[in-house]
């Protein structure tokens, strides 16, 4: 009856350890996805900013615009914005009319798909 109790003490005591582990795990995991969204909103502020300061009001208008509508593309776009400024291929501020001309070199560059059915 004694090595019963002991055994069951034991089982007890490492699954204890087992649970603790995990939580930690968890703990950790969940430290760092916080940590990544953080990291993630902070980049978005300063890309925000700097679009703020380079697009015109109606660039930045019709670029919100885009996001609503294909939020993967408009982040390209943004990105690529943000690397056409930095080398200074592009006169500042970005105007509605240069933004437009962009997206229409960009769009151009995009495969279009055709299913023929028959």
């Amino acid at each position: 009856m004694i090595g019963l109790s002991e055994e069951s003490e034991e089982s007890e005591e490492s699954e204890e350890s087992e649970l603790e582990e995990i939580q930690k795990r968890r703990e950790a995991s969940l430290r760092g996805r916080i940590a990544d969204r953080q990291k993630r909103s902070e980049l978005d502020a300063q890309k925000q900013a700097v679009l703020r300061v380079v697009l015109t009001p109606e660039a930045r208008q019709r670029l919100t615009n885009l996001k609503l509508v294909k939020p993967d593309f408009a982040e390209r776009i943004e990105l690529q914005l943000l690397q056409i400024v930095q080398t200074g291929k592009v006169q500042l501020p970005i105007t509605d009319q240069q933004l437009k001309e962009i997206l229409i070199k960009l769009q151009s560059s995009r495969r279009d798909i055709t299913i023929r059915r028959r």
